[in-house]
């Protein structure tokens, strides 16, 4: 009997119907309208990762950009407007004291109000005053505007860390990060290079004023993109504003900021050390602020907690010096090369190109060193940097060309990448996700930090050495006294990258 009989006798006047053969499973469609097969569904993903990664460290790049590129236009700008000499270091450092001073308070209202609305506002902020600064017609409105790319920088750049780690995991967050690094190596060569090639140009009688504008179409074509390419990432709406916080650490970071990069040009007068013992105080005023609204319940603006993550500090220091050693060589190696030895600043820039391509090709792929290798990678690096500098500033120290200190200078920059990029993936290795914004502004703050203090401290070194116009052998004595100083600075970042290595054992 088969299922479609009934129970009994079967009926003789017809015949029983053929049995059917029992129904079979069908198999399942691998993928329905406007659903994609796994393989290119992953491909898919990674693609957009590749185009959303791409996108922020664009705007990263711009921004890094904008502090070099300037340097090589300000002959031109002080011919152009009639700057003074204060002019035209507010010209410099108006983008660089906004962008040091609210690059915390960005990263606070990413975490409160998204990380993709503020990297819009940001780049939208920087594109605007980028085509104010193109338009002005004066050193105050130059000013002015410089300021306000500031500020959209400090919207801007926080989110690029923040994304990074809240989109990335495992081993392409590590990607992620050393492309980031081979950004911040790269964009400080590019802007003296590009800098050089926008003024010497000087298109269709603009001057210096395509240093500005080249960030105009970049920036829309960002804003562009932005809208289809950025996640809408959850944001903790109810995490109250720490606006003493703010205040008192803004407050902090000016007292710092201001003096340092004003300081050497203006003959260090008295208040610019009132200032810098006052930063003293009010980074004390912080620390016993956020101790308190924590200890009342509150939500502080940098929770204990985050400090406390296994590596973070410790790492976080020696991120300073690096780029805090980076940066002042640039600047004095620079100075060295066009006002010493009389390079054009084109091709000074073009002179960078070794330490660069160390510092992000290294930064870039150092994981792929062996793996024995690695915990004690940045503090082996970090002493291959201080012998380099030192071998840099003897070979040049008569007032000689480059030579084989060339090569001593890609080391340099393989090394310095090979200390940055463990560092920072250190630091970040053991924070929690929804602390990633508050991690996220402070290192780079220590970053953008390091590259102000680097090119004030360890360019007041080499100019007290020196006293333009001078012969070569002048300026290249000057060069051996400071990278006798980053030498110093170097072991010192070395003995609190070693203190980051329980960090590495854990992550």
């Amino acid at each position: 009997m088969t299922d479609l009989q009934l129970a009994g006798p079967a009926p003789t006047s017809r015949p029983a119907p053929t049995p059917r053969p029992a129904p079979t499973s069908r198999p399942a469609r691998a993928h329905g309208p406007g659903t994609q097969p796994p393989e290119q569904a992953g491909r898919a993903a990674r693609d957009r990762s590749g185009l959303l990664l791409a996108l922020i460290l664009t705007g990263q790049f711009m921004a890094v950009l904008d502090v070099a590129i300037v340097n090589v236009a300000v002959p031109t700008i002080r011919l152009d407007l009639h700057a003074s000499g204060a002019g035209l270091q507010l010209v410099i450092a108006g983008y660089t004291i906004a962008y040091a001073v609210l690059l915390i308070t960005g990263a606070r209202l990413g975490a409160r109000f998204g990380h993709r609305p503020l990297f819009q506002a940001g780049l939208a902020v920087f594109t605007a005053g980028s085509l104010a600064c193109g338009l002005a017609q004066d050193t105050g409105s130059l000013i002015a505007f410089r300021v306000l790319q500031g500020v959209g920088s400090a919207l801007m750049v926080p989110q690029v860390m923040s994304l990074i780690q809240k989109t990335f995991t495992g081993a392409a967050r590590a990607r992620a990060l050393g492309i980031y690094t081979a950004v911040l190596a790269g964009a400080t060569v590019v802007g003296q290079i590009l800098g050089g090639v926008l003024v010497g140009a000087d298109l269709f009688g603009s001057g210096w004023r395509p240093v500005f504008l080249v960030n105009v179409p970049i920036g829309v074509l960002l804003l562009v993109a932005g809208h289809w390419t950025l996640p809408r990432l959850p944001v903790d709406r109810e995490r109250r504003f720490d606006l003493l916080g703010l205040v008192v650490l803004a407050l902090a970071i000016g007292l710092l900021v201001v003096p340092l990069v004003l300081g050497h040009d203006l003959g260090w007068p008295r208040w610019t050390w009132a200032a810098m013992a006052g930063s003293v105080l009010a980074f004390g005023l912080f620390v016993l602020v956020e101790r308190r609204i924590a200890a009342r319940g509150g939500q502080p603006l940098i929770h204990g907690r985050v400090l406390r993550s296994p590596g973070l500090l410790p790492a976080s220091v020696g991120i300073f010096v690096v780029m805090l050693n980076f940066s002042g060589f640039m600047f004095s190696f620079a100075l060295h090369l066009q006002a010493g030895l009389g390079d054009s600043p084109l091709r000074a820039g073009l002179l960078f190109g070794p330490i660069a391509l160390g510092f992000g090709v290294f930064g870039l792929y150092w994981q792929r060193l062996p793996e024995r290798l690695h915990p004690s990678l940045p503090v082996a690096a970090l002493l291959v940097v201080a012998l380099g500098y030192l071998a840099v500033g003897q070979l040049m120290r008569s007032g000689g060309q480059l030579g084989i200190a060339t090569a001593v200078l890609l080391v340099v920059g393989a090394a310095s990448g090979c200390a940055y990029s463990p560092l920072f993936a250190r630091a970040l290795s053991r924070v929690a996700p929804a602390d990633a914004p508050d991690a996220s502004g402070v290192l780079v703050t220590m970053v953008q930090l390091g590259q102000v203090v680097g090119v004030s401290l360890v360019g007041t070194v080499f100019l007290s050495s020196v006293h333009y116009p001078a012969s070569a052998a002048v300026s290249g004595r000057a060069l051996a006294v400071t990278t006798a100083v980053l030498a110093v600075s170097s072991v010192v970042a070395a003995g609190f990258a070693s203190r980051t290595r329980r960090a590495a054992t854990l992550g």
